[in-house]
């Protein structure tokens, strides 16, 4: 087939990344990206999120935020497993740059790093922070001011990091910013150990759920995870109502997240985190397009030397089987640093 002048210049424009869409296509994206709003300002809109932080800060005098369910007082001060007190305690506030590509972007993803945790695993990476609590209390009001300034930096979300045991702070957090400007996406970066109950009320609130999904077997779980032998359960209810509310991963022209799904995989060694499993759930529960993230960051940390099972890295091998079983099981939307380790190890 002859190559005319046009096909020439197209192909070189492609190849350059400098793709010539059609008129009326630029537009009807420009339009619909101009057109977006975040899942909270349409709340704000039907009169409702109001009623929902009221509905979420009641949850507070019985706490049962996430699955411990301990139903302390934390509005007098009593402290549950996740030790967190009625205030928010945050460790850090920044631009993030080694999440996964579509939330960082070019200006990385605005993330807020809250302390104590309702599962604290033995091999916690973030131990002074989960484990110890570090960090500072903080108002309602002073975390809607970070989320400003990270979205004044540029950033292209806001990252709620280990968010269930402050989720009505949250709220109303945002509800706050969003009074003063907020206009970017949310993201519900959680461990995945979350209630069915409290998942269905960020109905409308959250835009990206980052869930991680730990275990596929409930005595991995008991052993490394504080007794939650209830997290397969748990966790994989939790993601499938947020599969349900978002939806696979949307992006924008800049592939940066919008809106969707993204789940997180640990790959841990003697296959403790049960990959194979794990990957066969999400093609049959949830979608063969359902955004992916299988890691290769294991690492001994904490107490994680005291159980011989997870006292070690994993291999190269470990890894490429995991990967392997989620191509076998057809997943399609693999994080691409995952890929790339998966070729380096291949190599």
């Amino acid at each position: 087939m002859k190559l005319t002048r046009r096909d020439f210049v197209k192909d070189f424009l492609w190849l350059s990344g400098l793709v010539i869409l059609p008129a009326a296509s630029v537009l009807k994206g420009w339009a619909r990206e101009k057109l977006w709003q975040p899942a909270y300002r349409k709340l704000e809109e039907s009169g409702k999120f109001a009623k929902r932080i009221e509905e979420v800060y009641a949850l507070f005098e019985k706490c049962e935020l996430c699955p411990r369910r301990c139903g302390v007082n934390r509005l007098r001060g009593e402290r549950g497993f996740c030790r967190a007190p009625l205030q928010p305690v945050v460790y850090s506030a920044h631009p993030h740059f080694g999440e996964e590509m579509p939330l960082v972007g070019r200006r990385g993803s605005g993330t807020i790093f809250f302390s104590n945790c309702n599962l604290r695993c033995v091999f916690c990476q973030n131990w002074p922070i989960a484990h110890e609590g570090r960090g500072k209390k903080v108002s309602d009001a002073e975390v809607a001011a970070m989320m400003l300034k990270l979205q004044e930096k540029g950033c292209h979300n806001i990252n709620l990091v280990t968010p269930t045991h402050v989720m009505p702070n949250i709220l109303n957090a945002v509800r706050i910013a969003l009074g003063q400007g907020l206009k970017i996406p949310l993201v519900y970066n959680t461990s995945g150990y979350e209630r069915l109950e409290i998942v269905r009320l960020l109905d409308g609130i959250v835009d990206i759920y980052l869930p991680d999904v730990k275990y596929m077997d409930s005595a991995m779980a008991e052993s490394y995870s504080a007794g939650a032998a209830d997290y397969p359960e748990v966790t994989t209810t939790a993601v499938k109502e947020m599969n349900r509310q978002v939806g696979e991963l949307v992006t924008d022209s800049r592939r940066i997240a919008r809106r969707g799904l993204m789940i997180r995989h640990l790959v841990m060694p003697n296959r403790v985190a049960g990959t194979k499993k794990f990957v066969r759930w999400v093609a049959k529960e949830l979608s063969l397009s359902t955004y992916v993230n299988i890691m290769a960051q294991y690492r001994v940390d904490y107490r994680a030397y005291e159980f011989p099972k997870i006292a070690r890295a994993i291999t190269g091998e470990e890894f490429l089987e995991a990967m392997v079983w989620a191509e076998e099981a057809g997943m399609r939307n693999l994080d691409v640093r995952s890929l790339v380790v998966k070729d380096a190890y291949r190599r």
